[in-house]
């Protein structure tokens, strides 16, 4: 009831308005989202590798009803990555694309045009030395953006996928995705999806979440282990001792603002850490489906705000 509450609350425009401007939210907003331009990104930046954390940055938006729109998104990581060269960031930052704010439900020609900005978006990131993650969305996308993703590393072997651990599926894709040099971001999911293809309750997304990350961590890929939950770092420690996975050959990921003493302090033990920092002006929807996501990221998100006043 919850989720859908907060769901049904990422399309009120009155709300977004509120949140957006009033005294108190605006400054933790900005907690959770790095700010507009990418101008912001790069100040985001350089504050989280002063603290020896990586980036993923991701140009928010999606859903993209024309043409221009999708170009848009493609020329605003195409401006993003030529700023993370020229402050020469590239070892640090790589960005998350959603397919679907390349034009993927685009009437017609949106599969050809997706894969095409996709390869453009590819191309500019591999010049600079960085790479991409093709984010994942609902679970009417997800043969989609595999395919995409196929297509892609058959020039790009570095792009990195993103599996959701609440997928009933996903244990499976796992295994199909661990072979060598193919990167993986593990996450449970933020959208509402219907029993038949997903697990309902906590228990069994984390339990799924165990599972796929012992077939990642097995495997000869490498994983990108998303969560802020500390029994899961803590599993995922394991299994990379157990494995017997040298430093750098798997990472944790995280979302800007969410423990971040914790962030800092897997990168101070030696873990390699990347942030997952949204940026522009869509950043609403963005912020209600990660408190839709997780019940503990909305009280996080209230307690930020009341010790703010």
């Amino acid at each position: 009831m919850l989720r859908d509450t907060i769901l049904a609350a990422s399309r009120n425009e009155k709300l977004r308005e509120f949140v957006s401007t009033g005294p108190l939210t605006k400054g933790v907003v900005e907690r959770f989202v790095a700010g507009e331009e990418p101008l912001d990104v790069i100040a985001a930046a350089n504050r989280l590798t002063n603290n020896g954390l990586n980036l993923t940055v991701d140009h928010l938006g999606e859903d993209v009803l024309d043409r221009d729109a999708a170009t848009g998104t493609k020329n605003a990581y195409l401006t993003l990555l030529k700023l993370i060269s020229e402050h020469q960031m590239a070892s640090h930052v790589e960005v998350s694309v959603k397919l679907s704010a390349l034009g993927q439900a685009l009437p017609g020609d949106g599969e050809k045009i997706a894969l095409e900005n996709a390869f453009e978006v590819v191309r500019a990131a591999t010049q600079i030395g960085t790479t991409v993650t093709l984010d994942m969305e609902d679970h009417t996308t997800t043969d989609f953006t595999l395919g995409i993703l196929r297509e892609l590393r058959k020039e790009t072997p570095s792009v990195g996928a993103v599996l959701q651990s609440y997928l009933i599926r996903t244990e499976g894709d796992c295994r199909d995705l661990t072979y060598e040099g193919s990167r993986v971001r593990l996450c449970k999911g933020a959208y509402k999806e219907p029993a038949s293809v997903a697990f309902q309750s906590k228990s069994e997304v984390d339990r799924s979440y165990v599972r796929c990350m012992r077939v990642l961590m097995m495997g000869d890929g490498y994983p990108m282990l998303a969560t802020h939950d500390p029994r899961l770092i803590e599993i995922g420690t394991s299994l990379a001792l157990r494995s017997q996975r040298a430093s750098g050959t798997f990472e944790y990921q995280m979302l800007l603002g969410i423990r971040p003493d914790e962030q800092i302090r897997l990168a101070q033990r030696g873990e390699k850490v990347r942030i997952y920092v949204p940026y522009g002006q869509d950043w609403y929807g963005y912020l209600m489906r990660r408190m839709a996501e997780r019940p503990a990221n909305l009280s996080f998100f209230l307690r930020s705000l009341i010790s703010r006043g």
